[in-house]
């Protein structure tokens, strides 16, 4: 076996130091040779600055060894920034070769292994843990040659000055390399606890977050942060031994360091004195000693990288040292193509517990034929299919996809002619289309087909249609805002849509739609909208701001509006007072006045004081009050008062006057409504309808809606529209959809790869009845007799027409046959039907 053929989990630490990196561990040999040599010649310099310049006064002398020194030390630093650079390329390349690795061993594990590992725990081992070791083989080559070379340089160097002096200074050292190892192991204990520790509080968070909605529904704060807190004072106290260990390696190696400069001035000056040394030799000894201290304590650090590094990778790897099922990919032959008949003789599944979930199963389909699998909850239907699909292995007789053991297939062939659909589907995060064509991808990719072998654009949309998800993903790109200044094709065909529409279907939805019409008052849009007439690109010009807007309300007394809307927000706080002030604060009374429930008692005292005094002897604070009522009434939809005929002629003025205002004094700040002009601040269905539903009932949204359609259809617009809506981001876990629309999307991914053999485990649960209804017919239709089809059913209204029904209990089939047979023997499935 290779070394591309041992499993990641099996590769030692080492494995990983010229893995991929030979070239650049060569070049950075290379590299430290040449820089021990530039760090020991400052050290000759400095003697012969001190004996032969400064002694013998010779400046010439002085200057040649002072430039040497300088260049000696530029040329070092050059080298060790560059050690330190292609260092740190091979510490970021193992890293993240480790992790490719390791994460695609995870994906194949077993599914059981994820039932029993939490995801905090796979997350916590990729991100963090395997940071460690890939410091480690990043330094393996270039911490200990570099610090051994300059230690033994130094060392002869120290020799060659004084044999007796070097010797004494060095006896420290075999000390500090018993000690070290003795600390070490103490620091290697408490990190696998770390480790350990990490891993369980990593799981925890994970927990916690992914049931976050039951946390939040109990109420279980108090529960969930005792469980946390134990864990993090756990890890703490562990942290706690395992840097005091550290700190005490630290500490010794310090301490003994520290001894050589004391040893050099007691036996190097006497030395010296006694004329047995030169005093230059004494200075370059002396620095010598000192730069002895960086290469060893980096030795020691890097001895306490490679152990915790080290402990690190053997924990990680040892965590996911499980071999896949099965074979992942066939060796020297193409992914078959199976004939989809299922033969299952004396099937059995006993788990690692013990527990046996099927016993005994037997079964048979011809290609084509469909299969209900029924029965009550913990009857091993769904344990069954996983089962024939591969993805639980059975531990004791055979299940046969045409003429092939399903245990010795590779994951490949199943991929290849299986199809799977859970109940409760996982969507990615990534658009609907990318969702969508998952299983297509998978399938193509893997028959090295690449895009090439992905359906079309037409392929999609009928399967989209078939499942009913069209709607929804229409909807979203109708929901879409164009980018400014792009599809420019696509925006002059939208205006023209647009006027099409109202042309076509402005008589026909007159009861339903109010179009914009910059000459005409708009009823189903606020007195704010109105004036604007437009859509706010800058906050302070939305509705909810313009009460507080200068520039607005400056525009207001210019346009003589401020007192008529006063005294209209004055008329609707009165009339609202006086009918429902004293009702109870329910939204629905107050849903034809533009004050809301919650509103009524602040507004009751401004009417209190309108009734004591005039309208101008008001504060500043309720002249705001009522004018921000003003400023969101809707004469169509409050009909609690009438808007004066007046007031609506000099707000069609101020319209007119604001548009020509504001485009002089800031032409960014409004995008005005223009037939002729595309909204980019807008979506593409507010586009084409360009004005405002006059009713919420679900008819007339339909009506609009299909006569958009039919535009849509007659502009041969609808697939580019159906484009982008599939760019549509889903959400984490697909969490921008509903419940129903993520079954569906799922249901689409796998008709849209059309496999020879389906697997649907409750499916359509998430369904409501029509939906379930379309997706039953088209099995029915459409697969019938070209697909094998095994489905764990939850409703038995759906079962009728499946060619055969197996009733399981206890892990055991009780009874098999088609839905009439089963019904007239009056047995199981009688009862269960009858109980439902």
């Amino acid at each position: 076996m290779g070394k591309a053929d041992i499993p990641v989990v099996r590769r030692s630490l080492f494995s990983w130091v010229f893995a991929g990196n030979v070239k650049l561990q060569i070049t950075l040999l290379f590299i430290i040779v040449v820089m021990v040599f530039a760090r020991v010649v400052p050290l000759e310099m400095q003697k012969r600055i001190v004996n032969e310049a400064i002694n013998l006064r010779d400046i010439d002398k002085l200057f040649l060894y002072c430039g040497i020194y300088l260049v000696a030390v530029i040329f070092f630093s050059g080298l060790k920034y560059l050690t330190n650079l292609v260092q740190t390329l091979i510490t970021q390349r193992a890293t993240a070769d480790m992790r490719k690795a390791l994460y695609h061993h995870i994906l194949t594990l077993p599914l059981g292994f994820f039932r029993n590992t939490q995801p905090g725990s796979v997350v916590n081992s990729l991100v963090t843990e395997l940071a460690m070791p890939g410091n480690f083989v990043g330094m393996a080559v270039s911490a200990p040659v570099t610090n051994i070379l300059t230690l033994l340089a130094f060392a002869v160097y120290l020799f060659l000055l004084n044999p007796l002096l070097a010797g004494v200074s060095f006896s420290i050292y075999p000390i500090v390399v018993f000690l070290v190892p003795v600390l070490q192991r103490g620091v290697n204990r408490a990190n696998r606890q770390r480790v350990d520790a990490a891993r369980t509080l990593s799981s925890r968070i994970a927990e916690s977050v992914s049931g976050i909605h039951e946390v939040h529904g109990n109420g279980a704060y108090t529960i969930e942060n005792k469980k946390y807190d134990r864990l993090v004072d756990r890890l703490l106290k562990i942290r706690i031994v395992w840097s005091l260990y550290r700190f005490a390696v630290k500490t010794s190696n310090g301490f003994f360091i520290s001894l050589g400069p004391f040893i050099v001035f007691l036996l190097g000056g006497y030395l010296t004195i006694k004329g047995q040394l030169e005093l230059g030799a004494l200075v370059a000894f002396l620095s010598a000693q000192e730069r002895l201290y960086d290469p060893w304590k980096e030795l020691i650090e890097f001895y306490q990288v490679y152990q915790d590094g080290s402990v690190t990778y053997k924990r990680t790897m040892e965590f996911f040292d499980v071999m896949p099922e099965h074979v992942i990919e066939p060796q020297d032959r193409d992914a078959l193509d199976l004939e989809p008949s299922i033969d299952v003789r004396d099937l059995s599944f006993v788990t690692d517990s013990g527990i046996r979930l099927l016993d005994g199963i037997n079964l048979s389909l011809n290609a084509g034929e469909h299969l209900a699998l029924v029965g009550f909850s913990g009857s091993g239907k769904s344990t069954l299919a996983l089962c024939i699909g591969q993805l639980y292995s059975y531990t004791k007789g055979h299940v046969l996809i045409g003429d092939k053991e399903v245990a010795k297939l590779t994951k490949r062939d199943m991929v290849n002619n299986m199809g799977f659909v859970a109940q409760s589907p996982f969507i990615f995060e990534g658009t609907i289309e990318e969702n969508l064509l998952y299983a297509c991808r998978a399938k193509a990719k893997g028959n090295g087909q690449g895009d090439a072998g992905l359906p079309t654009l037409d392929d999609i949309i009928s399967v989209l249609q078939q499942t009913g998800i069209f709607v929804d993903v229409l909807r979203f790109g109708m929901n879409t805002i164009l980018a400014y200044d792009e599809n420019q094709e696509l925006v002059d065909v939208i205006i023209r849509i647009r006027d099409n529409f109202q042309r076509d279907y402005g008589e026909e939805l007159a009861d339903y739609v109010e179009f914009f019409d910059e000459n005409r008052y708009l009823y189903h849009s606020s007195v704010a909208e109105n004036l604007i007439f437009g859509t706010p690109n800058k906050g302070e010009f939305n509705n909810t701001n313009l009460c507080t807007n200068p520039y607005f309300l400056k525009f207001l007394k210019q346009a003589d509006l401020t007192r008529p809307l006063l005294s209209l927000g004055a008329d609707l706080a009165r009339q609202t007072v006086d009918i429902l002030g004293n009702l109870p604060p329910d939204a629905v009374f107050f849903e034809q006045s533009p004050i809301r429930a919650q509103e009524l008692d602040s507004f009751k005292v401004v009417v209190a004081r309108l009734r004591r005094g005039k309208l101008h002897e008001l504060s500043a604070e309720h002249h705001e009050q009522l004018l921000d009522l003003a400023m969101r009434f809707v004469p169509g939809v409050h009909k609690m008062a009438a808007l004066p005929a007046l007031l609506e002629n000099l707000i069609l003025e101020g319209r007119a006057l604001f548009r020509e205002k504001i485009s002089e004094d800031d032409p960014e700040a409004i995008t005005s409504y223009q037939v002729s002009e595309y909204i980019y601040s807008q979506t593409i269905l507010n586009n084409i309808f360009f004005g405002k539903t006059k009713t919420a009932n679900p008819q007339a949204q339909e009506k609009i809606n299909q006569s958009i359609i039919q535009l849509l259809i007659e502009e041969d617009l609808l697939e580019t529209i159906t484009e982008i809506g599939m760019q549509y981001q889903v959400g984490s876990k697909g969490d921008k959809l509903s419940g129903g629309q993520q079954q569906k999307l799922a249901i689409a991914r796998v008709f849209l790869k059309n496999p020879n053999l389906l697997i649907m485990d409750e499916a359509t649960s998430a369904l409501d009845n029509k939906s379930q209804a379309r997706i039953q017919n088209l099995l029915e239709t459409r697969w019938k007799k070209n697909n094998t089809v095994i489905s764990v059913v939850h409703r038995l209204d759906t079962i009728k027409n499946y060619d055969q029904v197996a009733v399981m209990k206890a892990g055991k089939i009780l009874e098999i046959g088609t839905y009439d047979e089963l019904m007239a023997r009056k047995g199981m499935l009688y009862e269960l039907v009858g109980k439902k």
